[in-house]
C-alpha cells in the first residue's frame, strides 16, 4: 500500500472517529480485521491492497494521534478558519485537516508541504472546489501561524 493510500485511509477513519464512542484502537482493529478488509476491497478499490507494515505503523500513529489530540486539532481548525463556525464544516474537510494538522505537528519525517499537498489531493475525490481551496487555505494559514520559518519546508 502506498503512503497517499494509506493517508486517504486515514482521512477516512479519522471521519469515522467523529461518529463512534469506539476508541481509535477499537476502529482501527476492526478496520485492520484481514476479512472485512478483503470484503471491502471487493467493493471499494482503496481497500485492494492490505496494509503493509510501514503503511500500517503510519495508519495506527495517525489514528490514535487525531484521537488524542482531536480537540487540540479542532481548535487549529477554528482558529484559522475565518469566517467559518466549525460546527458548519463539512465533516471530511474536517478529517482531512486534522490527518493533515497532525502529521505537520506531531510526524517531522514527513515534509509539511507533501502533508499540505496530499490533503488537498484527497479532498479533490472528495470535496468541490471551494472546500478544497478552504482546506488549502488553513492548512496554509496555520502552517505559517503555528509552526517556526525553518520548519514550513
Amino acid at each position: 500500500m502506498t503512503r497517499t493510500a494509506a493517508r486517504e485511509l486515514a482521512v477516512r477513519l479519522a471521519y469515522e472517529l467523529g461518529y463512534t464512542d469506539e476508541s481509535a484502537e477499537t476502529l482501527l482493529s476492526r478496520a485492520l480485521d484481514r476479512e472485512q478488509y478483503d470484503t471491502l476491497g471487493q467493493e471499494d478499490a482503496l481497500y485492494r491492497d492490505y496494509p503493509d507494515e510501514p503503511a500500517e505503523r503510519y495508519l495506527r500513529a495517525v489514528v490514535q494521534g487525531v484521537g488524542a489530540h482531536g480537540a487540540e486539532l479542532d481548535g487549529y481548525i477554528e482558529k484559522y478558519a475565518i469566517g467559518w463556525q466549525f460546527s458548519r464544516m463539512p465533516r471530511v474537510a474536517t478529517a482531512i485537516m486534522r490527518v493533515a494538522m497532525y502529521e505537520m505537528l506531531y510526524m517531522p519525517e514527513i515534509p509539511n508541504r507533501t502533508a499540505i499537498n496530499e490533503a488537498v489531493n484527497i479532498a479533490k475525490r472528495y470535496e468541490d472546489e471551494k472546500v478544497v481551496g478552504f482546506i488549502n487555505g488553513i492548512l496554509g494559514s496555520f502552517l505559517r501561524g503555528e509552526l517556526p520559518e525553518e520548519e514550513q519546508s
